[in-house]
């Protein structure tokens, strides 16, 4: 197996070629007695990756996220602090929603500063015309994963919670094609209907996520399981390829077969 390394440090240069990429999974309330919702977004179908599969909104990590991580989290490691600046200016792109601010945006004031980060590309021009100063500190790394393949994301994961599930978002029809609220169990049990597809990492996420009744039964278990790159592996069982991943990461499901993965 190629050399990794460890969670806050990129892929060595003799490992696969992967393209450094940030995922938020984003709580919200739902009705009492009910287990907190998750924001996903269904893929369009003409997407390279995982086209016409429901994620959590997310992307590539740009250049200028690295800048702009520099300036704000100069203490943190970069990789860690330029995937949590990634997964907010994308959250923002692809759904409406501005997460991770000192003080709240309003619906209004979060469509205009999308409009302005799809003529930009860049997060930090829209910050400083609208006076918002990010808490990223408040988006806390939940897992990464890494196929460990040429041209494949080199994902992080983060948590973040909303509180209150009244919140305005907009589909990115450039990328995605629709939004929805659900609760991990509720879209396990749409994928296994057939209504949504979800590819293997999104699957075991969605397991691991289902296990918690609350946002703070969410950073218990993130507490009790460090973060470290998890690489999907095959192994043969029974005569069939299964795609698995090793224990000690926190997720109940550690495999499926490859017949049934889709993989992105």
């Amino acid at each position: 197996m190629p050399p990794t390394a460890p969670s806050h440090l990129p892929m060595p240069a003799d490992a696969p070629a992967v393209v450094p990429a940030a995922t938020v999974v984003i709580f919200r309330n739902a009705a009492e007695g009910r287990p907190p919702e998750l924001l996903m977004v269904k893929r369009s179908r003409e997407m390279r990756f995982a086209g016409g599969a429901a994620v959590f909104p997310g992307g590539r990590v740009d250049p200028a996220d690295y800048e702009l991580a520099r300036k704000l989290l100069p203490e943190e490691p970069e990789e860690i602090a330029a995937a949590r600046i990634a997964g907010i200016r994308e959250t923002l792109e692809e759904t409406g929603l501005m997460i991770a601010t000192r003080a709240p945006v309003s619906a209004a004031q979060a469509a205009a500063g999308r409009r302005m980060l799809l003529e930009t590309g860049k997060l930090a021009p829209v910050l400083a015309h609208f006076g918002w100063e990010l808490q990223p500190e408040t988006l806390s790394f939940f897992a990464h994963w890494c196929p460990l393949r040429d041209k494949a994301f080199d994902t992080r994961f983060f948590v973040t919670n909303l509180g209150t599930g009244l919140v305005d978002i907009a589909v990115d029809a450039t990328e995605n094609t629709h939004l929805f609220w659900a609760s991990a169990s509720d879209a396990l049990a749409m994928a296994d209907r057939g209504e949504i597809s979800v590819i293997f990492p999104t699957r075991r996420n969605l397991e691991r996520l289902a296990q918690y009744g609350t946002y703070e039964e969410a950073l218990k278990d993130i507490a009790a399981h460090p973060v470290a790159r998890v690489h999907p592996g095959s192994e043969q069982r029974d005569e069939e390829e299964w795609i698995v991943i090793p224990d000690g990461h926190g997720y109940p499901v550690r495999g499926q077969t490859k017949a049934s993965a889709l993989r992105g």
